[in-house]
């Protein structure tokens, strides 16, 4: 036989109620739909929970008060046996207060029996409802995963990039830099060797060229991989902040703090980071006259947070380019557990803080 139509597919009720004659009335209204219709009648709290077990259902309707029990005891046994089934409540009058009690409890719904014709759109909202939070329940468990895996793609993500840039480093030093030394030292021979001012003049300024390659090198390697890490994060925050007042003539007012230095190489690397990015969008964007930077830890918290006095930022203000970075840095800190807040107002300056709980059992070690 051809699979049944889903659209043709009988309602399946369980009814919970103690008089015949009600389950009865019930019954009828239900069939002058015209539409298929199975229906099961039990009256005991055993028989409910073996329905359950033993068949599928599309709705459960209940008696609120029954010999020994009443309608939140059913409603409670499902929840134990983890069935999610729409729920209505066809009683006679129970009191406002039980019917609070009920829909508090999670019942879809309470129809009194007097009105009885009203059952068959009461059942197919009841139905619908149920249907639309399954499928918000089933979006949302989605989206925790999509979350999940967005996060730890993130990490892979940022783990790939630090060791491309600690290979890109490598690469200068050893290639690059071994170069610039070759040119040094045969600069450095010619200059002993000419005699003629113009081939001296030539030498001295290929020399200042030299030297100028050779501290843009030594710059891209330090952004590339930060080697003062390795003297610690107090060290390496300092650094920055001094190479930041160096390069754009800004005050940089720095305070350093931490309980210890003994810190996971990926928070300090997240910390080192963030406030890289953090200074680079002061100079482009920020307009400031000074900067504040502050780091300061404990044995279960570490806080960093750069702060400066410029135009800010505003609601209506379009983004520009640098606001990934900030969006890459908010993901970079969840991978160690941590979190970024903005700070801004239009004229006041913004002020980014990154916040990473400590746990003491975290290894104080790790390969970059």
């Amino acid at each position: 036989m051809p699979n049944e139509d889903p659209k043709h597919a009988p309602l399946r009720v369980l009814h919970l109620e103690d008089s015949v004659q009600d389950h009865l009335l019930v019954k009828r209204e239900f069939q002058k739909s015209g539409e298929p219709l199975e229906i099961v009648h039990v009256e005991s709290l055993e028989d409910f929970e073996q329905a359950l077990t033993e068949r599928n259902f599309d709705l459960v309707l209940a008696d609120y008060r029954l010999p020994g029990f009443t309608a939140l005891d059913a409603w409670q046994l499902m929840n134990r046996l983890r069935v999610r089934l729409p729920f209505i409540l066809l009683s006679g009058a129970i009191g406002e207060t039980a019917a609070v009690q009920a829909i508090q409890a999670g019942i879809s719904d309470y129809l009194p029996k007097e009105d009885l014709p009203k059952l068959r759109h009461v059942a197919q909202r009841a139905i619908e409802m149920h249907h639309v939070v399954l499928a918000r329940g089933q979006a949302d468990l989605e989206l925790a995963q999509s979350q999940k895996q967005l996060a730890s793609f993130a990490e892979q993500l940022q783990s790939t990039i630090e060791q491309e840039r600690a290979a890109i480093a490598r690469e200068i030093h050893d290639d690059i830099g071994g170069s610039l030394a070759a040119i040094r030292f045969d600069l450095a021979w010619i200059g002993r060797h000419a005699t003629d001012d113009g081939t001296q003049a030539h030498v001295l300024a290929a020399t200042h060229m030299l030297q100028h390659a050779v501290e843009a090198s030594q710059r891209i390697m330090m952004n590339l991989r930060p080697a003062i890490l390795d003297q610690g994060l107090v060290a390496a925050i300092h650094w920055l902040g001094d190479s930041f007042s160096r390069r754009t003539g800004i005050p940089t007012q720095i305070r350093a703090e931490l309980h210890s230095e003994s810190l996971p190489k990926a928070i300090q690397l997240t910390a080192y980071r963030t406030a890289q990015e953090a200074l680079t969008n002061a100079s482009k964007y920020a307009q400031c006259s000074q900067v504040k930077i502050d780091l300061s830890g404990d044995a279960h918290f570490l806080t960093l947070e750069i702060a400066d006095n410029g135009q800010g930022l505003s609601a209506d203000t379009p983004p520009k380019e640098g606001g990934f970075g900030l969006s890459g840095l908010k993901e970079r800190a969840k991978t160690v557990g941590g979190w970024l807040d903005i700070s801004s107002q239009k004229g006041l300056g913004t002020a980014i803080t990154l916040s990473i709980p400590l746990d003491d059992d975290l290894p104080t070690t790790q390969e970059r």
